[in-house]
């Protein structure tokens, strides 16, 4: 990677969709549309400017170790990220801004004949299958509830219809998954939106090249926030 090069890390998808007028706002149009290039890396229109894409779960490692300058990913895959790197993420990891993107909740959902409360109120010992294992932990930790939690990779629903677990903590934005698979929603446990980081010694190295960007993203945001106001 040049040292002039900006290389800003993505994921597919809805971030990657809400983070281009966040790009635009900054005078930087990506060329290739991720969905039909073959390429991971995509040039914009500024050359000393690129878009490299992984995934989401890998961005903060990306940016951490010097593989991306900066990264946008959701506040779940930084708190996964801290808990499993502990203080050197903390250190190498500087997080500028809330972009207000991609929103969604954290949530823990069950079978709809599961009485959750009445489980937690006797103190049963539950099994929760999760991807986001560090925010359970610490959910239930906080709560005093007893919990078995099971990692998984893919979908969570399942776990629950095969009897695999009692209830699951996954992310949440409309909640029709969790309907069209007989769950209910039965805890909020956070609202997750996207973050943007960066590595700082790429702000100091490449400060004339990063500062404007990540103003033009404040500027933005800012802007959406103003007309989203009653």
């Amino acid at each position: 990677m040049s040292a002039d090069t900006v290389t800003l890390a993505l994921s597919k998808g809805r971030i990657f969709d809400e983070t281009l007028p966040l790009l635009r706002a900054a005078g930087i149009e990506v060329l290739e549309d991720p969905e039909t290039s073959r390429k991971l890396i995509l040039p914009t229109n500024r050359p000393e400017v690129r878009v490299v894409l992984v995934r989401a779960t890998d961005v903060p490692t990306y940016v951490e170790h010097g593989g991306a300058d900066l990264g946008v990913c959701g506040m779940d895959t930084l708190i996964e990220h801290e808990a499993t790197w502990g203080d050197a993420a903390r250190v190498g990891l500087y997080r500028p801004l809330d972009l207000g993107i991609a929103r969604c909740r954290m949530s823990v959902a069950v079978p709809a004949d599961f009485d959750y409360a009445r489980a937690v109120r006797q103190g049963a010992r539950l099994r929760v299958a999760t991807k986001y294992v560090a925010i359970a932990r610490e959910f239930f930790a906080s709560k005093g509830v007893h919990v078995d939690l099971i990692k998984l990779y893919g979908s969570m629903e399942l776990a629950p219809l095969t009897g695999l677990a009692d209830a699951i903590v996954d992310l949440v934005s409309t909640g029709n998954t969790l309907k069209a698979n007989r769950l209910v929603e039965v805890e909020r446990i956070m609202d997750i939106s996207s973050q943007l980081v960066v590595r700082p010694t790429a702000l100091k190295l490449k400060r004339e090249r990063i500062r404007p960007m990540l103003q033009a993203f404040a500027q933005a945001v800012a802007q959406r926030s103003a007309t989203m106001e009653p």
